[in-house]
């Protein structure tokens, strides 16, 4: 299903400041890969509040910005192997939405990727459970098709977010998937390593902190769900999608300073 690209504008009184300070303000285009985290579902207002809002907004505000267009394509449910290209399913959506932004040729367009909740599960969702190895190869594949369609493209790769060890909705988390998520993340961290060597300056490390914050601050900040398993903690409220956002966004900005 095609979803609007949607274009952060704080107001003139922002703009002023930046252009003034910078010959050419950098333009950012951002298309946000992720599951119902990303599309920041149990939301009242998640045009208003899912995380991809909040991080463009950070973004935005940072000197020598000019302006921050994005898309949000997370999808509740989904996994790597539901991004898969070969599936000609969800990896469309991410590319119609792509392919409008490149228009701004004078933008750096930009992926940032959270996948992973859905892939750890015990039973339920596409593909899962997927091991650490399917994991590593299919977020290759994703990768390998963006960077094929968009060369000058950068992507960054968030670690999926902590949830409950008695997660249990329709699919089956619990402490098993939590330990399997966890498993996927030396594999995000090999991809920046090869990738940092086939395509120097493309491909880095997001987000690592939201883990242990919303670990540690899931009471103030995510939704308690009745489950299977009693009350659970897996989706953000609106409080957690903007300190999700911001971590975002810091990752995000920090590459893209990184890449100067």
């Amino acid at each position: 299903m095609k979803k609007a690209v949607c274009l952060i504008v704080l107001g003139i009184c922002f703009l002023v400041p930046a252009f003034a300070q910078y010959d050419h303000p950098l333009w950012l285009n951002v298309v946000y890969i992720g599951n119902s985290i990303t599309q920041g579902v149990l939301m009242d207002t998640p045009r208003r509040n899912a995380p991809p809002v909040k991080a463009s907004i950070y973004l935005r505000q940072q000197e020598g910005v000019g302006e921050v267009k994005f898309s949000n394509q997370g999808a509740s449910g989904k996994t790597t192997v539901d991004f898969l290209p070969e599936t000609g399913t969800y990896f469309n959506n991410v590319k119609e939405a792509a392919d409008q932004l490149k228009e701004d040729t004078w933008s750096t367009l930009i992926f940032s990727i959270m996948l992973g909740t859905n892939d750890s599960a015990i039973e339920g969702p596409n593909g899962a459970p997927v091991s650490p190895e399917a994991y590593y190869r299919n977020m290759s594949r994703i990768m390998d098709e963006l960077l094929a369609l968009y060369p000058g493209c950068l992507i960054v790769l968030h670690r999926p977010l902590w949830y409950s060890p008695n997660t249990h909705n329709a699919s089956r988390y619990l402490e098993e998937g939590l330990e399997r998520l966890q498993s996927y993340f030396p594999e995000l961290d090999r991809l920046v390593d090869t990738y940092g060597k086939t395509h120097p300056g493309q491909v880095f490390a997001g987000d690592q902190e939201g883990f242990g914050f919303f670990q540690e601050h899931y009471a103030d900040y995510f939704i308690p769900e009745n489950g299977n398993s009693g009350t659970f903690y897996l989706h953000p409220n609106e409080a957690g999608a903007t300190q999700l956002g911001r971590f975002w966004g810091k990752a995000i900005w920090n590459c893209l300073r990184q890449n100067e």
